[in-house]
């Protein structure tokens, strides 16, 4: 590869932020899984978010990107909600 010329699959600046911003969703909402007392609940949680992960990993429209995070911060919210009720 010649100085200067970056591979045909290098993210853009702006692509490379959000997939940050993904990542640390994902594993935000991993963590906060680790807080559900009971096994088979931890296990339906993390099935669910690997799969959710998964199936919109191949999304490329920035506006469904974007929407996708506002939904999965509120969904972590509402866990950490629950798991606050759960242990007062």
């Amino acid at each position: 590869m010649a100085a200067g010329r970056l591979p045909p699959t290098a993210l853009t600046l702006k692509q490379f932020l959000r997939r940050q911003q993904v990542l640390q969703l994902y594993r935000k909402i991993l963590r906060a899984i680790r807080e559900v007392p009971a096994e088979q609940d931890r296990r339906y949680l993390k099935d669910w978010a690997r799969e959710e992960f998964r199936r919109n990993k191949d999304a490329t429209e920035e506006d469904a990107i974007r929407m996708m995070i506002t939904q999965g911060n509120m969904q972590l919210q509402e866990l950490q909600r629950t798991l606050k009720l759960a242990k007062s």
